[in-house]
């Protein structure tokens, strides 16, 4: 089984230079263990159970938490009990069909 979710959070109270604060997330996410892919929109993290996941979100949300008064999130989700390695099978399913993206 395999749940994965595109993820992004940041303040939108520190004006348009947010890097230093996102990052902040993106290292607790490289450290997770989880398979991720850091993206310019958000990131994509895969673990075996939604609550694993949401896991992540509740901890970004405690790092961003002293740093600002006002955090943006969005996130989705897609969960297949009969699948696993979903970043790289999604990605290999249009590469068959278009080449390397």
């Amino acid at each position: 089984m395999s749940a994965i979710m595109q993820f992004a959070i940041f303040p939108i109270d520190k004006g348009d230079h947010i890097g230093e604060y996102v990052s902040k997330v993106i290292n607790f996410i490289k450290v997770s263990g989880l398979n991720y892919e850091f993206g310019p929109m958000g990131t994509t993290i895969e673990a075996e159970t939604v609550p694993e996941l949401l896991k992540i979100v509740e901890e970004a949300y405690e790092i961003m938490d002293p740093i600002s008064d006002r955090i943006y999130c969005v996130m989705n989700m897609d969960y297949n009990k009969n699948k696993t390695d979903l970043i790289n099978k999604k990605r290999e399913s249009i590469e068959k069909r278009i080449g390397k993206v």
